[in-house]
C-alpha cells in the first residue's frame, strides 16, 4: 500500500496540497433538499454557469500538475453518474498515488456502483479505496428526507453487493455516512443502532449539514443532540461494539475521528474556529467545470484551472489566490467540514498529545 509517511514533511512546510476534493459532476439522481451542490436536471453542462464538465484529457493535465496525494475524495452530485469515473480514478492513481480514495454514493444504482468499484479496486491496488453509503434515516424516513422513493431499499441492495468485495480486495473499505440535520436529529439513536447491525460496514461517520441551503431550516440543529450522537459513536469504538477500519493505521484514524467530532461540536457552540485551517495550502477543491477553491464552503474561487494551462501549482500561487488565503489565515471564517478536519488535525503537531491520548484508549481490534 502507498505509505502516508511520505507526507510527514508537510507537517512543517504546509507547502504542497496533499488532499484534493474533486466534484466530478453536479448531476444527481436524488433530490436531497439539504444538498448545497445538487443538479437534478440531467444536463451535461454545469448547472451553475453553463460550462461543460472537465474532459478526461483535461483531468490528465490537472493531475500531472500535482504531486503525491494523501487523500483524494470524489464528490458531486452523484460521483457514479460520471461515466468515466473509473478512468478518472486510474489517472489519479497512476500520476498521484493517493493513499486514500473516497467515493461517497447515494446507493441508487446498485449494479453500476458495484461494477465500477470493482474495476477501481482491481487497478488501484496500492490505495485504500473507501465507499461511503449515505444513510440519513430508516426505511420511509430516508426516502422522504431525500425526496427519493425507494432510496433506502436500493442503498441496502448496494450494501449487500459491495459487501461481496470485502473478502476479494484487502484495500477495500465500506462505510456509512449520515448527514446530521434538523429532520433526523431525533432519530439518530435508531440510525446508529441499525448501522451497527450492518456487519460489512467498517465505520459509521456523521457529517453536520453545511453550505448555503435554499431551505435553511435543515441547519437548525440542536447542538446537544449532535453531542449525544458523537458520544455514542465514540463509546462504540472504545468498547469494541463498533467495527473499525481495516487498513494499517486504523486506530490513529479512529482517534482522529473522535477528536474531530469534539472540535466540530465546540465550533458549533462557540461559532468560531478552534484550530488553524490549512485550506488552500494542504487542501484544495476542484469543481467539475474547473474552478479551484480552497474549500467547498467558501464562495471565492482561486480562478479556473483552464485559464492557467491546467496547472494547479500556478493557480494556487496566483494573484487571485492570495487575498483568499490571507482571509483564511486571518481566521475570518470557520466551518464544520469533516474532511478538512482530517488534515487540520493530523498535520498540527500541537494536537498530537490529545490525539495520542485518544489513540491509547481505543482498544486493539
Amino acid at each position: 500500500m502507498f505509505s502516508p509517511l511520505r507526507h510527514t514533511g508537510s507537517i512543517l512546510s504546509k507547502g504542497q496540497p496533499v488532499q484534493l476534493t474533486f466534484f466530478v459532476t453536479s448531476k444527481c439522481n436524488a433530490r436531497c433538499p439539504f444538498c448545497f451542490y445538487v443538479d437534478n436536471t440531467g444536463k451535461t453542462e454545469n448547472h451553475k454557469n453553463g460550462v461543460a464538465e472537465l474532459s478526461l484529457a483535461e483531468i490528465k493535465k490537472i493531475s500531472a500538475s500535482m504531486g503525491k496525494l494523501l487523500w483524494l475524495a470524489f464528490s458531486g452530485g452523484e460521483p457514479y453518474l460520471r461515466r468515466d469515473l473509473v478512468e478518472i480514478s486510474k489517472v489519479f492513481y497512476e500520476q498521484n498515488s493517493p493513499v486514500f480514495m473516497l467515493f461517497p454514493t447515494n446507493g441508487l444504482m446498485p449494479d453500476m456502483i458495484k461494477d465500477k468499484t470493482e474495476q477501481i479496486l482491481k487497478h488501484c491496488k496500492k490505495s485504500v479505496v473507501t465507499v461511503k453509503l449515505s444513510l440519513d434515516g430508516l426505511h420511509g424516513d430516508h426516502d422522504a428526507l431525500r425526496d427519493t422513493p425507494g432510496n433506502f431499499a436500493k442503498t441496502l441492495c448496494t450494501y449487500e453487493l459491495l459487501g461481496e468485495l470485502l473478502d476479494k480486495y484487502e484495500n477495500f473499505e465500506l462505510g456509512v455516512n449520515t448527514v446530521f440535520c434538523s429532520e433526523n436529529q431525533d432519530k439518530m439513536d435508531e440510525i446508529i443502532d441499525f448501522v451497527q447491525t450492518m456487519a460489512n460496514v467498517k465505520t459509521h461517520t456523521i457529517s453536520m449539514v453545511r453550505g448555503n441551503l435554499a431551505d435553511t431550516h435543515y441547519k437548525e440543529v440542536d447542538h446537544e443532540k449532535y453531542h449525544h450522537a458523537i458520544n455514542r459513536l465514540e463509546n462504540n469504538l472504545k468498547n469494541q461494539t463498533s467495527n473499525i477500519y481495516r487498513f494499517r493505521g486504523a486506530r490513529l484514524k479512529a482517534a482522529q475521528d473522535i477528536l474531530q467530532r469534539r472540535l466540530i461540536h465546540q465550533t458549533l457552540l462557540d461559532q468560531q474556529r478552534q484550530i488553524p485551517c490549512y485550506a488552500g495550502k494542504l487542501n484544495l477543491v476542484l469543481t467539475e467545470s474547473g474552478e479551484v477553491y480552497p474549500c467547498e464552503i467558501l464562495s471565492t474561487s482561486f480562478g479556473n484551472v483552464r485559464d492557467y494551462d491546467y496547472d494547479m501549482k500556478e493557480i494556487v500561487h496566483s494573484e487571485m489566490a492570495r487575498p483568499v488565503l490571507n482571509s483564511i489565515n486571518n481566521n475570518r471564517c470557520y466551518c464544520t467540514h469533516e474532511c478538512y478536519f482530517i488534515t487540520n488535525i493530523l498535520f498540527n503537531p500541537r494536537l498530537y498529545p490529545t490525539l495520542a491520548k485518544e489513540y491509547v484508549q481505543i482498544q486493539s481490534v
